[in-house]
């Protein structure tokens, strides 16, 4: 009997020793709970990974929160939360609910983005014994996946919405100006005589003028609008919230802007103009491929007549 016990002993020092191997080596930070929701035991990654040291917790041994409520540890997590109020709703649910598994993102207010995966433990009769949790940092996952993002809706010479991201927004707009009957215009953009540009001063040149351009216009367009280059000298613009009066006047700011901006070149200042177009969304337009090409239709207009002008749709 005593050489079973001490057999017995030894197996479980083992079984501990082991799980304590297995949570540290885990390369998640790691926290698992009882059902009163005491801790049972985390690794290494969780306390570097929530910045909280154990000496800060009541009640708390040297580098270990063992023993501790998870809602004191919790506390002094979710001021660094971006969203704290929907993180505490979360944590309620998953409290209320045993048998909820959670998979979601954490945005920190530092920048950083926690992946949590939590289940609830259960013994063989069903009972339930606490819940696990998993954080993982997945920040570089989703910073690139941001620049991918941003990459698939931006033009990459001039840094502000590409072809596709106009088309996508205009078409958003154009079903929101629909169902709520609010004005929707569209302003179309040509730069005159650009190939000249381009021949007499070189392609680089033309890139500046069209970088330089797009500066300087982003500080007159708000925030709920949208600038976009749509071709090699073309740029569309969509204005919400905007009639055909004060889509032209924020045309003709454009007009004006561009004709103020130089690109210096071997001591020459090079300059621009640009013909305008403005359409805004009515009745009869069945898409919004129609409000724009009625734009468009006015800025040819507006090269027809001369160039330099700005020229609203019928």
């Amino acid at each position: 009997m005593w050489n079973q016990r001490s057999d017995e002993g030894h197996a479980s020092n083992f079984e501990i020793a082991l799980i304590r191997a297995i949570v540290e080596a885990f390369p998640d930070a790691m926290l698992v709970v009882d059902e009163h929701g005491v801790i049972v035991t985390h690794n290494q990654r969780f306390l570097d990974l929530i910045g909280v040291r154990s000496d800060e917790l009541p009640g708390a041994r040297a580098g270990s929160v063992e023993g501790v409520l998870s809602e004191h540890v919790l506390s002094r997590v979710v001021g660094r939360v971006k969203a704290p109020e929907a993180f505490l709703v979360r944590l309620k649910e998953l409290c209320a609910n045993p048998r909820l598994d959670d998979h979601s993102e954490i945005e920190m207010v530092n920048g950083v983005t926690l992946e949590r995966h939590s289940t609830g433990l259960r013994s063989q009769t069903g009972h339930y014994l606490g819940r696990v949790v998993f954080f993982r940092d997945i920040t570089p996952h989703k910073q690139t996946e941001a620049a991918l993002k941003k990459l698939a809706h931006t033009d990459p010479l001039t840094g502000i919405a590409n072809r596709r991201q106009f088309f996508v927004r205009a078409q958003e707009e154009f079903a929101r100006a629909r169902r709520f009957g609010h004005p929707l215009s569209f302003i179309m953009v040509d730069i005159d005589y650009f190939k000249l540009i381009n021949d007499r001063w070189g392609h680089a040149t033309g890139d500046d003028v069209l970088k330089t351009l797009s500066t300087a216009w982003k500080t007159i367009i708000r925030q709920v609008d949208l600038l976009a280059r749509v071709g090699g000298e073309e740029f569309a613009v969509v204005l919400t919230e905007t009639d055909v009066k004060q889509a032209h006047v924020v045309a003709e700011k454009l007009r004006q802007i561009a004709a103020e901006q130089t690109v210096t070149r071997e001591s020459v200042a090079v300059r621009c103009t640009i013909s305008v177009g403005v359409s805004t969304a009515t009745p009869v337009d069945a898409t919004v491929e129609d409000s724009i090409r009625r734009a468009d239709n006015a800025l040819y207009q507006a090269k027809e007549q001369g160039r330099n002008q700005t020229e609203d749709a019928a």
